[in-house]
């Protein structure tokens, strides 16, 4: 018999849940925040004094320096990419039975929610999240995947799109990323979001959220890292 402790908590991300599901053997289900953050302000944003990010002075359109890696074998997100982890992000596998009445806040345009990156051990909220399409995708596919998953954002005006790459040298794979904004509590803050397609068929997107505009940019560097040393998985 499971025992499940469910709370859901609204805040100042608007439209924000967070789903916590306990068995008793110990397994948890993960949390979706709509808003890409907690509903509990960090404390750089309630002092007004900068995050480490932001005030670490990289140059604008810099990457953070890599501290771990997600996505292979041995880490908490086993994936079918991988990436490298900015210093003190901290990734977290999310599970959810299939039978659970929860389960579809893990989902979201054919994909499923994999794995949530914490921004708050480095000093920001927000998180980065990686959804896995639930069927395989053609090599020419990732634009079609990241507008699929782009249906359930609620966007505030048309997403931005453009074709980039993820990785970099003889493992690079096209990507197309959007940029976008939100108002969830009617004041936009900006999001954005990148997919790939493995060659093996995998599609994956990797969301970047946030409290608000400041803090998502701030955790760019971040995003820049995951999205610069993408892999394809073994």
């Amino acid at each position: 018999m499971r025992h499940r402790l469910v709370r859901a908590v609204t805040g100042a991300v608007g439209a924000g849940i967070l789903v916590w599901g306990v068995t008793a053997c110990g397994t948890s289900t993960s949390e979706k925040t709509d808003g890409g953050g907690d509903a509990q302000p960090a404390k750089a944003a309630a002092t007004g004094t900068p995050s480490p990010a932001a005030s670490a002075g990289a140059a604008p359109g810099s990457a953070a320096k890599a501290a771990g890696s997600i996505g292979g074998d041995g880490t908490p997100c086993r994936l079918p990419v991988s990436f490298d982890l900015a210093q003190d992000w901290k990734p977290k596998a999310v599970t959810h039975a299939e039978d659970d009445q929860f389960a579809a806040l893990f989902k979201q345009g054919g994909l499923t929610l994999a794995c949530e990156i914490d921004a708050k051990p480095a000093g920001n909220m927000g998180f980065l999240r990686v959804w896995v399409a639930d069927k395989p995708a053609g090599p020419g596919d990732a634009r079609k995947v990241l507008e699929s998953f782009m249906g359930g954002e609620k966007a505030k005006g048309a997403p931005v799109y453009s074709e980039v790459r993820a990785g970099e040298g003889g493992t690079a794979l096209p990507a197309v990323e959007a940029v976008y904004e939100t108002a969830p509590l009617d004041e936009a803050k900006k999001e954005g979001a990148f997919a790939v397609v493995t060659p093996g068929g995998a599609a994956v997107v990797v969301h970047l959220g946030g409290l608000d505009s400041a803090e998502h940019e701030a955790m760019q560097p971040a995003y820049r890292l995951a999205r610069q040393s993408l892999k394809p998985g073994s």
